[in-house]
């Protein structure tokens, strides 16, 4: 029986990240991926690259049927089957580059695939064979939640977004379960390749985690794109009738049916450890199955989790922070180095067009931690670059700490939102003021000017204001 330093089990950002640091620090590592979605896990296969691919290409489709320069003629015809065939290059070449061959240099990390299951407390099987290890970290990522729908199971098939970015032929219509990130994503773009769609959301509001100043405007723009929206939706059963999938639910106390040529769940994620046998190793689990941790991402005395794996919230940029910090940990005895995660300071995107993004706390959860907070939310028609390129979409919402005029959170739809939230989370992560952000020079004209307007309207009317005033 071969002993190991550390066994990660998965195979997925968290997993690649830990392994690396246990590279470093020189720990004879074992990785085990079961290889579900393949080698680098969700995001490179069926999660944030090949979505970003096809939205751009949506995006491009829009612009040009739809751009707002008199002097520009245009017409984008797409072809669903070829536009599937260049994500699949993108995702086979990045996992490749950036995952099969990375873990080929890693020279103390043995790779292992299949299912790996706990045996004790020291001891993973992985098929007949058995692997000791002093120290483990779990990081198998997570799976759709199908939510117990009468009739479900009578339907020929439904889509999980796996199988929605394997799809070979354009779906007449779709009608997709859930309004989070995954939800409006994949509507708006199967709606800009042509399909028929209807988003059915059990909260009052869509990505109801978002501002609900923003959330709404965005309700509103993809409506306007002709996607029918419906929330506060109540899903009773699912039946078929030939090619069409019949849902019927309850809308305010109103009983309703909508129908799709194909039902596209996403209604929020499973933790996959329900193969893994926890029960051997005295680890406690939420209610989604998540692995549940303290800050410095251990579970019990030799486990350790990280990723999608030990819930909310649940993107790549955590997980890969969180993988190091628990390889770090794990292997502490050996560096005397601790490290804990802090989840103050996540930028995150929902990357729709306008793109919605934010960092810090929302008005909301300022005022429930007790923080006497102000708030202003400007729209882009104030931005003169928006007014520039002939998109004013969107606003921009800023919470401050009133008594110190500390930036606690920014709030940002828009064009370009994902790539404006990095400056935001710079200033929260600083702790700096409005007057901080106002006296920073900025570009102009750029999108990005927007967040020093915001900071300045705590300050005076800005729309009574020429540009590049102080």
């Amino acid at each position: 029986m071969e002993r190991f330093d550390l066994a990660i089990i998965g195979g997925g950002a968290a997993a690649f990240a830990a392994a690396m640091k246990a590279n470093e620090l020189g720990a004879k590592t074992l990785m085990v991926n079961n290889n579900a979605v393949g080698i680098g896990g969700t995001c490179v296969n069926v999660g944030c690259l090949p979505t970003k691919h096809l939205l751009h290409a949506g995006e491009i489709i829009n612009v040009s049927n739809n751009n707002k320069f008199a002097g520009i003629k245009s017409d984008a015809k797409s072809d669903f089957s070829e536009l599937i065939k260049e994500k699949d290059q993108l995702v086979s070449k990045l996992r490749e580059e950036k995952y099969a061959k990375v873990l080929k240099d890693l020279e103390k990390v043995t790779f292992i695939e299949g299912n790996a299951k706990f045996k004790s407390k020291q001891e993973i099987e992985i098929g007949h064979n058995v692997f000791e290890a002093d120290k483990f970290i779990i990081a198998t990522g997570s799976s759709t939640y199908v939510p117990p729908i009468k009739g479900l199971e009578t339907i020929d098939h439904f889509l999980t977004n796996i199988e929605a970015l394997s799809l070979k032929r354009k779906p007449d219509s779709v009608v997709i379960l859930g309004g989070g990130a995954l939800g409006v994503e994949f509507a708006q773009m199967f709606s800009r390749f042509g399909t028929k769609v209807c988003l059915l959301q059990s909260a009052p509001r869509l990505v109801p985690r978002e501002e609900p100043e923003l959330a709404g405007l965005l309700q509103k723009y993809l409506e306007e794109e002709g996607i029918e929206i419906c929330t506060s939706v109540e899903v009773k059963s699912v039946r078929q009738k030939g090619k069409e999938k019949i849902i019927t639910a309850t809308v305010n106390g109103k009983e309703r049916e909508y129908s799709g040529e194909e039902l596209l769940i996403s209604t929020g994620r499973n933790a996959n450890t329900k193969e893994l046998n926890l029960g051997v190793l005295g680890v406690k689990l939420g209610k989604r199955g998540e692995v549940l941790v303290n800050a410095e991402m251990q579970a019990a005395e030799n486990i350790w989790a990280a990723g999608d794996v030990k819930g909310e919230p649940m993107l790549e940029t955590v997980a890969a922070k969180e993988g190091r910090i628990a390889a770090t940990n794990a292997l502490a005895k050996s560096t005397g180095e601790k490290k804990r995660m802090d989840y103050f300071v996540v930028p995150h995107a929902v990357f729709t067009d306008p793109q919605l993004a934010g960092v810090g706390l929302t008005d909301e959860e300022a005022i429930n931690r007790g923080v006497k907070c102000r708030c202003n939310t400007l729209p882009f028609e104030l931005v003169p670059k928006a007014q520039a390129i002939k998109d004013t979409r969107g606003a921009i919402k800023m919470v401050i700490d009133n008594s110190t005029k500390k930036v606690l959170g920014i709030h940002i739809l828009s064009s370009m939102a994902a790539e404006l939230i990095h400056e935001a989370a710079f200033i929260v992560k600083g702790g700096l003021t409005v007057y901080d952000v106002i006296d920073t020079l900025h570009v102009f004209p750029t999108m990005s000017e927007a967040i020093k307007i915001a900071a300045q309207s705590f300050t005076r009317d800005v729309s009574k204001m020429s540009c590049c005033v102080e």
